[in-house]
């Protein structure tokens, strides 16, 4: 699963097109450089019904949508009608009709009705981005426009590009739209008065794109990333604050990640970026420049985000979140490489990533993050490719040969690298131990072990579905259990569980996702939504009983490990930052105390990232990456949400200023000031004001 909310992710892949006179648009989807991976089918047919048929297929998964819909004379949605599946399997039915002034809707997750004034611009949850299309004439207009059930669009041109095919030339726009998520969007649209989307790029990713234009999806790219980064830039310059000079942060409670304990009153001396002093609270202080009131607060070290898969906008929630580190697990290689070399600039906002290089075998469900091979020669020249560019680490993913896995994992480590990753197709995770795996992503990974024949086909769903029916009855004081368990402590193999990701196993139409109950009502509404739509099919009760039960044995046999001596790191796969603080509440709820939680996110995520001596403490000469928490979270986890200011890259950053700028209803009323303290030349009389202040980011621009 991709850090990218699914949800979001999958409106993009099915935006739609308004046709406006009888005709045949087809849209292909393109992944891996430009191989077809689906496509969009657009008809109208002389009834004035608009019929639309999606299909997209990557990494053994994906979409299939069929819809149908008519507009009214304003050109909003007279009527819409969506069937189908998501990409997981859950049903897809979503009907809106408007009668009047008067809307009704109903889908698998809700129901509302509204008073319609204008255009009814309906966004349905599982559908497509019908209101982006319909709605373009009104988004030219550079106007806020409406949705049912609520929210705003507001699109904004940002460039234009002229495109060509075998049948003529046509210009295009570039189209900066926000209001549907946390970040903005871009897409491109056709000139005139009916404009219509003509592509979709996520890059290193995938493109959307008219039929026929394909070669045009490079330049586009260009043009889209050179006009998303201005965009960057300019809210990096307004998040993070640098802190020139000595900085104090005065009487907090230092959490100490070697041991688990939460320390005394103290001061904490910062300078360029490194803590040089840990000092009894009170203790004079010589010279500081900057100083932050702590007032008992408790201070952290940086969290990891052990599984992540960056994109250019995951920077503000990890930081604002208090994730300071993310393990990149898969990436398109140029895209990441490009996102550093970004960072490395001072243009792109992202924690210290630490990059893990992806690499899979050829067969029709490859996931193409990385280097896709077929036979050894070409692994170990990946893998020479990753040890050159610094990755400390490699992922194997599922369509990888079972025959080279040995040798690979061999050579990988002859060239410097950890080995983790999912576990080939036909094996089971104790081979991929015995062939000298060092950690192991995911849950399910882990229970497909007991599951798996060896005809099972663990490239396709069946990874779900089967750990989701069976372990509620797996027997987890069994032999197999117990010694499979016991391999992982005496190969000292590392268990990344992404647990707070698997949650949708059970989650059902019309409930909030369970680890993002916390934090729904802070999001924007369109997100709201989304995480009130399930994933897996779940017909009846009692299959949903039953998934309920598998899923919380997956949490209970978490605790199972680590007390037995298998260490943790805490990855996500899911919405940046946030879910760092669900997957540590799932521990706590699998016996580890909220202390030993911080523990894993801490200190653990430094020693598996190999940053050890750097990072994951607080201590005299490493990195100053450090979070300042309301409450205390080593007595209640939930605690960590309320993430006051985060320290990083020599600077400071307010979360609660971050979220605002997101649409993000902020955890921290209160943020402490960040005051500026008079030089001893100022105060000898060279002009300087002695006391002068900012707080804590809320007047930067």
């Amino acid at each position: 699963m991709s850090a990218r909310s699914r949800y979001a992710l999958y409106a993009l892949l099915l935006a739609v097109l308004p046709v406006q006179a009888a005709e045949r648009i087809r849209h292909v989807v393109l992944v891996d450089g430009g191989k077809q991976a689906g496509e969009q089918v657009v008809e109208r047919g002389a009834d004035g019904w608009t019929t639309v048929r999606f299909t997209y297929k990557d990494n053994g998964r994906g979409p299939e949508i069929s819809e149908r819909y008519r507009l009214a004379a304003d050109g909003g949605f007279a009527e819409y009608h969506a069937t189908g599946k998501t990409t997981f399997g859950s049903e897809v039915k979503d009907d809106f009709i408007r009668t009047g002034n008067e809307a009704q809707w109903t889908s698998t997750s809700e129901t509302g009705r509204a008073p319609v004034q204008g255009p009814a611009f309906y966004s349905p949850i599982n559908g497509s981005l019908m209101p982006l299309s319909i709605a373009l004439p009104a988004l030219r207009s550079g106007k806020p426009v409406s949705l049912l059930p609520g929210g705003t669009m507001l699109g904004t041109v940002v460039d234009r590009h002229s495109v060509s095919a075998k049948n003529g030339s046509r210009s295009v726009e570039l189209m900066k739209l926000t209001g549907l998520g946390l970040s903005p969007s871009f897409f491109w649209i056709t000139e005139g008065k009916a404009p219509q989307v003509f592509a979709l790029i996520i890059p290193g990713y995938m493109a959307f794109i008219e039929q026929g234009y394909e070669a045009e999806v490079a330049a586009m790219t260009a043009k889209q990333q050179t006009a998303e980064s201005k965009v960057l830039l300019e809210f990096a310059e307004k998040s993070l604050k640098p802190l020139p000079g000595l900085t104090v942060i005065r009487n907090v409670r230092v959490f100490d990640s070697a041991t688990a304990v939460l320390g005394k009153a103290s001061d904490v001396y910062v300078l360029r970026g490194r803590i040089t002093a840990v000092l009894p609270a009170g203790a004079p202080s010589a010279g500081a420049e900057n100083s932050v009131d702590g007032n008992g607060r408790v201070l952290l070290p940086g969290l990891f985000d052990m599984h992540g898969h960056i994109g250019p906008w995951d920077g503000p929630l990890n930081l604002a979140n208090g994730v300071t580190t993310s393990r990149d697990m898969g990436n398109d290689n140029a895209t990441l490489q490009g996102m550093l070399d970004q960072q490395a600039g001072g243009k792109l906002l992202l924690p210290n990533v630490v990059p893990t290089g992806f690499l899979e075998g050829e067969s029709p469900y490859s996931a193409r993050n990385g280097f896709v091979i077929k036979d050894l020669a070409g692994a170990k020249q990946a893998i020479d490719w990753y040890a050159q560019h610094g990755y400390p680490q490699l992922k194997i993913y599922n369509s990888f040969p079972k025959e080279i896995l040995k040798d690979t994992v061999a050579y990988a480590h002859l060239r410097g690298l950890r080995v983790s990753g999912h576990i080939p197709v036909f094996l089971r995770a104790e081979d991929a131990v015995n062939a000298g795996y060092d950690e192991i992503q995911h849950i399910n990974q882990l229970m497909l072990n007991f599951l798996v024949k060896p005809e099972t086909d663990t490239r396709t769903l069946e990874r779900f579905y089967l750990p989701a029916e069976k372990v509620a009855d797996l027997d987890m004081d069994s032999k197999p259990v117990r010694d499979f368990i016991a391999l992982l402590v005496k190969n000292k193999v590392a268990v990344d569980p992404t647990l707070a990701t698997f949650d949708f196993i059970r989650q059902r139409d019309g409930e909030t996702s369970k680890p993002y109950a916390a934090i729904s009502s802070h999001m924007p509404l369109e997100m709201q939504r989304g995480l009130r739509a399930g994933s897996m099919k779940i017909p009846d009760e009692a299959t949903f009983k039953r998934y309920d039960r598998s899923y919380e044995k997956m949490v209970a046999f978490v605790g199972q490990m680590y007390r037995a001596g298998v260490p943790l790191v805490a990855g996500t796969d899911a919405l940046a930052g946030f879910t760092v603080h669900s997957e540590l509440e799932l521990y706590v709820q699998a016996g580890l105390t909220p202390a030993q939680a911080l523990q894993v996110a801490t200190l653990n995520g430094a020693r598996f990232s190999r940053l050890e001596h750097s990072h994951g403490q607080i201590k005299p000469g490493f990195v100053a990456d450090m979070v300042l928490v309301d409450g205390d979270p080593t007595a209640n986890i939930a605690d960590l949400r309320k993430v006051a200011l985060v320290f990083t890259q020599g600077g400071v950053l307010n979360p609660s200023r971050v979220f605002g700028m997101m649409g993000i209803k902020p955890f921290v009323d209160n943020v402490p000031e960040v005051k500026q303290t008079a030089k001893p030349e100022a105060a000898a009389g060279s002009g300087g004001k002695a006391g002068a202040h900012y707080d804590g980011l809320r007047h930067v621009h």
